[in-house]
């Protein structure tokens, strides 16, 4: 067991290393550790082959897809086509974003509002956190781009009348 727990240390090391050697600062995202991150780079690849965060969203499958002939159809969710591990990654991301602290404080207000206006609208909550996942494929693909700094956006308050 104890030679087990070694080796896992040694490659979250070289994992680390290596991922500073991308320039990438995804992990400066709350929930995102550099496991996490890695598991993002490792799925995504080049992002220089996405033309845009609309690309890198049906790669990942969380672009809705239509159907319909005759300016008639509906969109529906994107269940077969895409990268499932990069859907799922993605998927656990958005959960980690709207997850309550024991405190009952939001890891990031921002997107625990957006998720809770989405169900408010009438979304169920797994069309709430595809909407969520498409916010994140976003940020990520601008933070890879560019390879910038995650910055929590400021939650806009409604002033009482």
């Amino acid at each position: 067991m104890r030679f087990i727990l070694r080796e896992i240390e040694s490659i979250e090391q070289l994992e680390k290393k290596m991922y500073a050697e991308l320039g990438y600062q995804l992990e400066t995202i709350p929930g995102i550790n550099t496991v996490t991150a890695c598991a993002l780079v490792a799925h995504v690849g080049d992002i220089h082959r996405f033309t845009s965060p609309h690309k890198l969203a049906n790669y990942a499958g969380v672009a809705p897809l239509h159907f319909g002939s005759a300016g008639k159809g509906k969109d529906v969710q994107n269940k077969s086509q895409g990268n499932r591990h990069l859907y799922s990654t993605l998927y656990f991301l958005a959960i980690q974003q709207i997850y309550l602290t024991n405190k009952g404080e939001a890891r990031n207000p921002v997107y625990r509002a957006y998720f809770e206006k989405k169900i408010s609208e009438g979304k169920t909550k797994i069309q709430a956190l595809i909407c969520i996942m498409r916010k994140l494929i976003r940020v990520i693909y601008a933070m890879m781009k560019k390879k910038v700094v995650y910055e929590l956006p400021v939650l806009k308050t409604v002033a009482a009348s």
